[in-house]
């Protein structure tokens, strides 16, 4: 048989509305834990038996639940009443306007400007102010020279790895044009017309030697 409805009012037997309570709290306190896990939700639980017994579950901390409650409590009641939310951007905009005038008059003066009455303290912290922030630039500047100078080695070892490659292609090239050579006028021929085949270049510091030129083959003569 399925379990009956149960009717929501007051247990009038203690020790049923005990065991009740018991049951119920951990169910609540369990739901809300998952409810925070789950959801990523901040949650709050305050529970008072009737013996005025204290229980509680925060997923941060009861104190900093409680703080943000009221504080968007405030802000909620404020924007309700238009003469309180008048009033709460009367008071932002006089706290922006305060701040703004702070930064434009700490701006003046590490521009070196309105530097009367500060004390020798005020100007002493100004001046550390302005060591750091160049000690801050430099090391950065110091930081993106050093970053660039590694690129460019990076692209110069590069570049210096292909030039071997294309010398060594170019070697080999040679090689098989005296090859063929050979094979077309002989050995001897091909070791006396080597000057005249290729032209020679020096081969200091990886550059290319004996680009060939043109090559020209003799045709045999018809018998009669």
């Amino acid at each position: 048989m399925g379990r009956g409805k149960i009717v929501i009012q007051k247990i009038d037997n203690s020790t049923s509305r005990q065991v009740t309570f018991s049951k119920r709290r951990k169910g609540l306190i369990k739901k809300a834990k998952e409810l925070s896990i789950l959801c990523d939700a901040e949650v709050g639980l305050v529970i008072f038996s009737s013996t005025s017994k204290l229980y509680e579950f925060a997923s941060t901390s009861m104190k900093a639940v409680i703080e943000r409650y009221n504080c968007l409590k405030e802000e909620h009641e404020q924007l309700l009443n238009p003469p309180s939310e008048l009033k709460f951007w009367r008071r932002e905009a006089a706290v922006l306007r305060q701040q703004l005038q702070s930064l434009q008059e700490n701006h003046r003066q590490l521009m070196g400007e309105q530097l009367y009455g500060l004390s020798v303290k005020d100007l002493q912290n100004l001046e550390n102010q302005l060591e750091m922030s160049l000690r801050g630039v430099r090391l950065k500047k110091e930081q993106m020279l050093t970053d660039e100078i590694q690129e460019l080695t990076q692209k110069g070892s590069l570049i210096q790895k292909e030039n071997l490659e294309l010398c060594k292609k170019i070697n080999l090239i040679h090689q098989e044009n005296m090859e063929l050579y050979g094979k077309v006028y002989g050995t001897r021929d091909a070791n006396e017309a080597g000057g005249n085949a290729f032209v020679q270049y020096g081969l200091n510091n990886g550059e290319v030697s004996q680009l060939p030129i043109n090559l020209r083959l003799s045709q045999p003569n018809q018998k009669l």
